[in-house]
C-alpha cells in the first residue's frame, strides 16, 4: 500500500476527533464545501436523508457531493431494516466514508415515521437496523443518539442501548448529551432546554472502553472540545457553533490533530470564489451558497456589515462575485 493511501486512511480513521453535525436545512453540499476549506481533518455530515427518499427519490440530488468534501458521512433516517439496507446499497457507490443512523432527532416528522429519537425506546429494533445496514455496507456504520427520551432514566437506558446496539456490530456512537422530550418541546427547545450531562457520556466511555464514543451538544469552542478530548472521549461533534461561528471553531481546528497553518477567514472567502462562480455558471443562485457564509466573521468588527451586504445584495439583479468583495470591505474597514 502506497504512503499516500496510508495517509488518507489514517485521516479518515481519526476524523471523528472533531466533526460537524448533520443539521437539517443547513449542512447541504455547499455548506460542507465551505466548511472543508477551513478544516481538512474534521468529519463532515450530510443533512439527514430518509431511507424511503433514497430508495424512491432522485439519487444524485440526495446523495451527490464534491470529492473535495472528504472525509464525509451520510446520515440516514429510518426504522425498517430492509429499507435501510436498500438505502445503504444505493449509497455505497457514492463513496461516503461513513454511514450514520439517526437515533436522536426529536421532531414530530421523524416521530410519525418511527425514527429519530423515538428509537431510543426500541433498542432491539435499532440493533436489527444496524445489522442490516452493516450487511449492506463496506464502510463503517455508526449511530447518533440521545442519552434518553421523556421519563427514561439515562443511567439505565443509555448503557443498555449501547450494549444492545454494539452487540449487533456498531462500534462508534455519537451521543448528544441531552434527553429528548418527544412531547411538549420543539426541536429547537430540545437542543437547549434539557440539561447537558457530559459526565454521563464520559462514564459510558469508561464502561465501554472498546467503543468509539463521541460527544455532541452545547460545545461552542475549541477549548471545550480539547477539554472533552483530554477527558478521554474519542471525539467531539460541533453543531450550531460550526454553522454560526465557523471562523472561531473551524478555522484552526486542525490543531486538534497537531496540524498548523490552513486558511484564515479572509483566505476562505477567496477560496470560495471559484466554487461560487461555477455554481452561478451552472444556473445556481448565489444565495444558495452565501447563506452559509453569513457567520464567518461572527464577533469581529465589521461582522454586521458583512452580513448586511451579503443578505441584501444577493437579492439584487446580477449579484455576483463582486458582492463578496463589497462585504469583505466592510470587515476590512472596521478592522483597520
Amino acid at each position: 500500500m502506497g504512503s499516500s493511501i496510508k495517509e488518507g486512511i489514517s485521516v479518515v480513521r481519526d476524523a471523528h476527533r472533531l466533526s460537524v453535525a448533520p443539521m437539517m436545512d443547513w449542512t447541504d453540499r455547499h455548506c460542507r464545501y465551505f466548511h472543508r476549506l477551513m478544516t481538512k481533518r474534521a468529519m463532515l455530515y450530510t443533512e439527514m436523508v430518509t431511507a424511503p427518499a433514497v430508495v424512491h427519490g432522485p439519487k444524485e440530488r440526495l446523495l451527490g457531493y464534491s470529492d473535495a468534501e472528504h472525509p464525509v458521512a451520510l446520515q440516514l433516517g429510518g426504522s425498517d431494516p430492509a429499507e435501510l439496507a436498500a438505502a445503504v446499497r444505493l449509497a455505497v457507490p457514492f463513496g461516503y466514508d461513513e454511514i450514520n443512523l439517526n437515533v436522536g432527532c426529536p421532531s414530530d416528522r421523524v416521530q410519525s415515521g418511527c425514527f429519530g429519537a423515538v428509537l431510543m425506546e426500541r433498542p432491539a429494533l435499532v440493533a436489527d437496523c444496524v445489522a442490516a445496514m452493516l450487511d449492506a455496507s463496506d464502510v463503517p456504520v455508526t449511530v447518533k443518539c440521545r442519552i434518553g427520551v421523556d421519563d427514561q432514566d439515562p443511567e439505565v437506558v443509555l448503557p443498555d442501548f449501547l450494549a444492545r446496539v454494539s452487540a449487533a456490530g456498531v462500534t462508534h456512537f455519537i451521543i448528544h448529551a441531552r434527553k429528548a422530550w418527544l412531547q411538549g418541546l420543539s426541536p429547537k427547545e430540545n437542543r437547549e432546554i434539557p440539561p447537558l450531562d457530559y459526565d454521563l457520556v464520559k462514564r459510558m466511555k469508561a464502561q465501554f472502553p472498546h467503543l468509539t464514543i463521541c460527544i455532541n451538544g452545547g460545545i461552542a469552542s475549541l477549548d471545550l472540545a480539547r477539554e472533552l478530548l483530554d477527558a478521554g472521549l474519542d471525539g467531539v461533534m460541533l453543531g450550531r457553533a460550526a454553522y454560526h461561528d465557523p471562523g472561531s471553531v473551524l478555522v484552526g481546528a486542525d490543531a486538534l490533530w497537531g496540524d498548523t497553518g490552513g486558511l484564515d477567514a479572509f483566505a476562505t472567502v477567496e477560496a470560495m470564489k471559484p466554487y461560487i462562480a461555477a455554481h452561478l455558471e451552472s444556473g445556481g443562485r448565489m444565495h444558495q451558497i452565501t447563506r452559509h457564509m453569513l457567520g464567518l466573521f461572527h464577533g469581529r468588527p465589521g461582522a454586521r456589515g458583512w452580513r448586511r451586504v451579503l443578505s441584501e445584495g444577493v437579492a439584487k439583479p446580477g449579484a455576483g462575485l463582486g458582492l463578496l468583495d463589497l462585504a469583505l470591505a466592510e470587515v476590512m474597514r472596521e478592522a483597520a
